[in-house]
């Protein structure tokens, strides 16, 4: 009886487990196997096994390193995004600043990610940053050798970006040398993924408005479809992302000509894995 006992407290467990698994796939789109390890106090084979139950259930799809909800999902505020993959986003950032040269006109998208990158163009001079993102605003405002261009427009309150015709229309009126872009989720056959047509034709412009494009998508990222409206890339970009995403979600994108950066970890932090 003790035995049977256990054995019942167990299952009860790995239900009560399965189901937060569920409802933070629902909620935020993705579940990260060592994040729920972590979480759960419980190892990542636990994980995985808890996992392959759900998608035997038909209520989760197995991305590259975790999973995503089939249900509909609400798209994440930008305050949620903010602590999500906070040591990858660091190393992306890091990396795609060290791309930015003097003399040099950048266009900055709204999102987290890229938010870190204003961050990292904190003590650079002689610069010339436009921005459809409020947050990266905020972080360059009293940044005396930046000169801050806003593409106001509609604000999306979710995700703090601006968007609408206001935003694309100032964007015809100018080019930039690169650009970086963030997105929801990226493939290499459609592009980035993201919640409305708003953002997707926008992101769209920002590619055609500047000479080089890098999107920013940690690993979670790679191979994600959330939402279904997407923006086209132009045939030469690349794609900037961290060390733990495996080759085997990195070879699509190399096997259509996309040129692939890992961001190595920033020093000083754990590794990104």
């Amino acid at each position: 009886m003790h035995g049977t006992r256990s054995s019942a407290g167990r299952d009860g467990g790995s239900r009560a487990r399965r189901d937060e698994i569920l409802r933070l796939a629902v909620t935020s789109g993705l579940t990260s196997v060592d994040e729920l390890s972590v979480a759960f106090g419980v190892t990542p084979s636990t994980i995985r096994r808890d996992l392959a139950k759900l998608t035997s259930q038909g209520k989760i799809a197995r991305t590259y390193g975790g999973a995503m909800a089939l249900t509909a999902h609400p798209e994440a505020s930008l305050r949620q995004r903010a602590g999500e993959a906070y040591r990858a986003k660091r190393s992306i950032a890091r990396w795609a600043a060290g791309r930015v040269r003097p003399g040099e006109t950048v266009l900055l998208d709204a999102g987290s990610t890229v938010a870190a990158v204003a961050n990292e163009l904190r003590t650079a001079t002689d610069l010339t940053v436009a921005t459809t993102g409020l947050t990266t605003l905020e972080v360059l405002a009293d940044v005396e050798g930046i000169r801050v261009e806003c593409l106001g427009g509609t604000l999306r309150h979710v995700s703090h970006g601006f968007v609408g015709p206001l935003t694309e229309a100032a964007l015809e009126h100018l080019t930039f040398d690169r650009v970086f872009l963030g997105a929801d989720g990226v493939t290499a056959e459609d592009g980035i993924c993201e919640a409305a047509l708003e953002q997707t034709r926008l992101k769209q412009l920002m590619a055609r408005r500047s000479d080089d494009v890098y999107v920013l998508a940690h690993a979670a990222k790679l191979g994600r479809r959330p939402f279904h409206a997407w923006a086209r890339l132009p045939e030469r970009w690349t794609l900037v992302t961290d060390s733990s995403a495996p080759e085997s979600a990195l070879a699509p994108f190399r096997e259509r000509g996309v040129t692939v950066q890992v961001a190595p970890d920033v020093a000083g932090l754990p590794p990104a894995r």
